[in-house]
């Protein structure tokens, strides 16, 4: 057999393998992984988010437009100089809110696992879908209200100076915090805080 024949044969062998890889790799789920959760819907983080009353990105239309949210006030009660009595008030607020948002929580991964245990078991119907996702919904509504209204509270407990540091401290302002470091902040702790090169 001569070399062109070869590697012609070569190429006929392997091409349908390269194919298939390559077929293999672009109809791949980004979900792949996932179905062998136990609620298909909820990560692990998710559930633990949801049964310790934290925030599971529910209040950014608050965070990301400078309201602060108590637990992460709390974090950072010396680094934006909180006062004992604000202090107080705030753990109040987040004491308040825990106590609303973990029932809710639990009730939300609840519903999620009925959900998913009425599709895993093929006794889904739509009306039953339609009945679910309603109950579902209700409870996001009213966790989502926890949160966002509990953000609201906080402005009236801090000085704008605060809210101004908080959003600073958070990556939130429009300086580079890699750039611009506070005075009395330990400049390697900032920067692998901030993920900073």
């Amino acid at each position: 057999m001569n070399t062109k024949v070869t590697i012609l044969f070569l190429i006929f062998i392997l091409m349908p393998l390269s194919t298939f890889s390559a077929a293999d790799h672009f109809y791949k789920s980004k979900y792949a992984g996932e179905e062998k959760r136990e609620i298909k819907s909820l990560s692990e983080t998710d559930i633990e988010e949801l049964k310790n009353g934290k925030g599971w990105g529910l209040a950014k239309a608050a965070e990301l437009n400078g309201l602060p949210g108590p637990a992460h006030l709390l974090e950072m009660k010396d680094e934006i100089e909180l006062s004992a009595k604000q202090v107080r008030a705030i753990e109040d607020l987040y004491k308040k809110m825990k106590q609303e948002a973990v029932p809710l929580g639990l009730e939300l991964i609840e519903l999620e696992r009925e959900l998913n245990n009425h599709f895993a078991n093929r006794t889904i119907t739509y009306e039953l879908l339609s009945i679910l996702l309603e109950r579902i919904a209700q409870v996001q509504k009213k966790l989502r209200y926890v949160h966002l209204s509990t953000h609201l509270k906080t402005p009236n407990i801090l000085t704008p100076e605060q809210i101004a540091l908080y959003n600073k401290l958070r990556g939130y302002s429009s300086d580079d915090p890699c750039e611009n470091i506070p005075i009395g902040h330990d400049p390697e702790m900032w920067k692998k805080h901030h993920n900073c090169p």
